[in-house]
This record gives C-alpha cells, sequence and structure tokens, in this order.
C-alpha cells in the first residue's frame, strides 16, 4: 500500500488529472507562472512569500516586464501562424486557439494588448501579416520575408513576365504574317461576340433528314450462279425459237430410229 501523502496517493492522482489541460486565465499567476484551480487557491497564491517577492520585482520595473512578456508573445503567436498556416489566409481566432494550447503559454492580460483584435490591427500595421476585417471577425495572412522566399517570389513573377511577352510577340508576328499575304488588315481581324437572339417567343424549329441515298442491294442472275452465257438469253425470240426447233427435229429422228429398230426385232421372231 503506497504511503499516505505519496506520489501514488489518491488525492495526488486527482490532483494531476484536475491539472491536465487549460485552466481559467482569471486564476493564473504570470510572474510566477502558476496556475490556479479555483478562487480560493490564488487567494491563497496571492498571500505567499513567493508571490510578494516576484511582485516586488515587478514593481522595480514594470514597464521593462511587460515588454518582454509583449516581445514573447508576438513571437510565439506568429510562429504559430507561420507553421500551422504559412502564407495562406485564416481567421484570427482559429490561430489564437492553436496558441494557448499550450499550458505554458504567455498570456495576452501580461502584455501591452488588452484584446485580440488589437493585437491583429498592430501586426497589420507593423507589417508582419495582411490583416481584414470581415462580418465574421478579423482575417490573417502571414508575409513571408524570406530572403530565399522573396527570390523564388520575384523568379516566379520574372518568368510569368517572360511567357506574357512572349504570346504577344507571337500574336504580333502573326498579325504581320497576314498582313504581308494579303488577308485581313490588322484591324479588321475578326473578334468572338456573344450570341445574340431574337424575340424571346420566336419558336426554333429543327429537322433532321438523311440526304444520302439508299443502297441498293446487289441483283443476282441466273448466268452468275449457273455459269450460263448472257448473249445467248440475249438473243432475238426467233433464234431461241430456230434452236428449239432444230432440237425437236433431233428428238423426232430419234424417235424414228427407234421405230425402226422394234420392226426388225418383229421380223426375226416370226
Amino acid at each position: 500500500m503506497p504511503p499516505k501523502g505519496g506520489f501514488l496517493s489518491p488525492k495526488a492522482i486527482g490532483n494531476r488529472i484536475k491539472a491536465k489541460g487549460l485552466q481559467k486565465l482569471r486564476w493564473y499567476c504570470e510572474m510566477c507562472q502558476k496556475q490556479c484551480r479555483d478562487e480560493n487557491g490564488f487567494k491563497c497564491h496571492q498571500t505567499s512569500e513567493s508571490h510578494l517577492r516576484q511582485m516586488r520585482i515587478f514593481q522595480e520595473n514594470p514597464q521593462s516586464i511587460m515588454e518582454k512578456y509583449s516581445k514573447e508573445f508576438e513571437e510565439y503567436f506568429v510562429e504559430t501562424l507561420h507553421r500551422h498556416h504559412n502564407t495562406k489566409r485564416v481567421h484570427s481566432n482559429l490561430v489564437y486557439k492553436e496558441y494557448i494550447a499550450d499550458k505554458h503559454h504567455v498570456h495576452m492580460n501580461s502584455t501591452m494588448w488588452a484584446t485580440l483584435t488589437e493585437f491583429v490591427q498592430y501586426l497589420g500595421k507593423k507589417g508582419v501579416c495582411v490583416v481584414d476585417e470581415t462580418e465574421k471577425g478579423w482575417y490573417m495572412s502571414w508575409i513571408d520575408r524570406d530572403p530565399a522566399a522573396v527570390a523564388r517570389q520575384a523568379a516566379a513573377d520574372k518568368k510569368k513576365s517572360d511567357d506574357l511577352d512572349d504570346e504577344q510577340r507571337r500574336q504580333k508576328e502573326v498579325q504581320r504574317r497576314i498582313k504581308a499575304a494579303g488577308g485581313l488588315p490588322e484591324g479588321d481581324i475578326p473578334q468572338a461576340t456573344a450570341l445574340k437572339r431574337g424575340a424571346d417567343d420566336e419558336k426554333v424549329s429543327m429537322s433532321i433528314s438523311s440526304s444520302a441515298p439508299a443502297a441498293k442491294k446487289p441483283r443476282i442472275g441466273t448466268a452468275a450462279v449457273f455459269g450460263d452465257d448472257r448473249s445467248s438469253s440475249s438473243s432475238p425470240r426467233g433464234g431461241s425459237s430456230g434452236v428449239g426447233g432444230g432440237d425437236g427435229g433431233g428428238g423426232g429422228g430419234s424417235g424414228g430410229g427407234g421405230g425402226g429398230g422394234g420392226v426388225k426385232k418383229m421380223s426375226a421372231m416370226e
């Protein structure tokens, strides 16, 4: 069992849990850097010997101590803005919330600025940030004064200007060639204009028709199928009859020949 009043006692553990996170700013002593949990604890701290000694030091030179706290507050605040958002435009209250997330930060009530708005306006006048006021509050963006960053920005601006100059020279060369070729004069180059419609009640009708003729299917004749000579089919009708008659005559002769053969056979049987 841990000893009474030790590091692992319930009271000590409860105090450490309560001490975690942010406490009320009104119960924080900047000179002693001590955070009290309630009003009673803050009153007891104000009567302590360590607090009274720090207050005597403050009374000897209050201006220098306040300037010291103001300088530290400004440095840490601008560093938070630079690290978290760089040159991005952001709400000042959001940056302040990120700054006070550190439990041991320098509090604003120990500086020369009474409100966050006054401090943001001071940064804008000093040239550290670009600030602007909107309906939702004050916005700010950090100005990068690093020589390397300034050189990079100057190089980017120069490149952009060179690109514009090249485009202008290209356009002038195109116009000169058009004019030399006898085309449109330099001032008569057509420009793009907006579409103009007539009356609002005018109806727009469209019709889609196919102008291409319909493809005809190829006709396959009997000559292509059976290999006949088309010249015979194209001969006059009389010639066809003559051929047919000749065939018929041949057939008749064959029939006669057949009949003669039958008479000779009957004679042999007799």
